[in-house]
């Protein structure tokens, strides 16, 4: 080879060859997830991986060369650890550390907040029938409808089983069709609307609410204790598993995560659950689902959709919530109410959504705390949320 032919050569391999503008386009929205972790601090934990996995997803290569270097890729690094998405493994040890870091007095406290909760996954409902009207698969609608839940690991964990590119369908109009695989962009779109939930909830909140409303005032949560807090876990896993056993991985290791950390005599199990294993799994997990939007497999129309019905979800459940707590103040005795700001947090993005709901009170009265009554709803909608994952599982597993 003469050293012409081997700059050829050397060039036909470089990214510049190779660069599409679908690839700079991601590569923008790579940078704009990390200035956004940055500069406003929106989820830097997510974020800041979730964007440099763009950013890596994304640097152009010769595809096809056998350079095993993309994540689609058989035999390459980032393939093997995409394994854990693909798989549905990384979810139930991200639920594992959830509850090991979760407080559930509140909810135990007031078990009658845990109905938010349950009223914010109608979201999930209503973009699964809007998704199959714009013709996707029921098993593809089930996996863009738990988006809404704002619950990324769950997501993950029912895109990977109903939506993974290989589960082969059986009934229906559909028969003997496979799925699409839209793990990558149910994923991104999950995180990302975890990340702005400060910029997407808060105009719902003040549509749907007076500012008398906004002041209302709670009771303080009772004390409870360490016998109810040890029996939580147990009770909720056998009870929560017997209603939907295909969320077993999620619930089974959120609640057994919150029994490490509530029993008192395993708290080296729950340090390591609570910090580093969740840390080392975010960190994997994070960077895989951002390579995961490689340009010549993400950037279709499909995906496009996705964002819109993920928005949509998130903005149905963030808003049944605030309405449920409306109609609930019409059965409660004056001094019994809810502020209706809490019932935002029945999505499951644990603590965000809370915070959110703590600052929106504040502005309405600088002196109403809100967080530890919507800490309630908020982990009641990771229960939610993972049982209405198992519910939709049940049903089209075997679709």
């Amino acid at each position: 080879m003469t050293a012409v032919e081997g700059i050829k050569e050397f060039i036909k391999f470089s990214g510049f060859a190779n660069c599409t503008w679908r690839h700079l386009v991601m590569i923008c929205i790579g940078l704009l997830f990390i200035f956004l972790a940055i500069r406003f601090e929106y989820e830097p934990l997510l974020l800041v991986p979730i964007g440099v996995g763009i950013i890596i997803g994304n640097i152009p290569f010769l595809e096809g060369a056998g350079l095993q270097v993309g994540i689609y890729e058989e035999g390459s690094v980032l393939n093997y650890l995409y394994f854990g998405v693909t798989k549905g493994i990384y979810p139930p040890l991200v639920f594992l550390g959830i509850g090991a870091m979760t407080d559930f007095s509140s909810l135990i406290s007031n078990p009658k907040l845990m109905l938010l909760g349950a009223a914010a996954q109608v979201g999930i409902f209503i973009t699964f029938w809007s998704a199959l009207m714009l013709g996707f698969a029921p098993p593809e609608a089930a996996a863009i409808g738990i988006i809404g839940g704002a619950d990324g690991p769950t997501a993950i964990f029912m895109s990977s089983m109903l939506a993974n590119g290989q589960k082969m369908m059986h009934t229906g109009a559909f028969a003997g069709q496979t799925v699409q695989n839209l793990i990558g962009p149910i994923a991104i779109a999950a995180y990302s609307y975890m990340a702005l939930v400060p910029v997407i909830q808060p105009p719902v909140m003040k549509l749907l609410t007076t500012k008398k409303e906004r002041r209302i005032r709670m009771k303080p949560p009772r004390v409870v204790s360490k016998t109810e807090k040890i029996l939580f876990p147990i009770i909720g896993l056998i009870l929560t598993c017997f209603i939907a056993p295909s969320a077993l991985p999620l619930l089974g290791m959120l609640f057994f995560g919150n029994l490490l950390k509530e029993s008192g005599v395993t708290k080296r199990l729950a340090n390591t659950a609570s910090n580093a294993l969740i840390d080392i799994v975010t960190i994997i997990l994070g960077m895989t689902v951002g390579a995961s939007t490689q340009a010549t497999v993400f950037l279709t129309d499909k995906s496009m959709m996705i964002f819109v019905l993920g928005a949509l979800s998130f903005i149905i459940a963030s808003a049944c919530g605030i309405l449920f707590a409306k109609l609930m103040n019409l059965f409660l005795k004056e001094g019994n109410k809810i502020n209706p700001l809490i019932g935002s947090a029945g999505v499951s993005a644990v603590p965000d959504s809370a915070r959110v709901s703590q600052v929106e009170g504040l502005k309405a009265d600088p002196s109403n705390h809100l967080l530890m009554h919507a800490m309630a709803p908020n982990v009641a909608g990771v229960i939610g949320s993972a049982v209405a994952a198992g519910i939709m599982l049940s049903f089209l597993l075997n679709f």
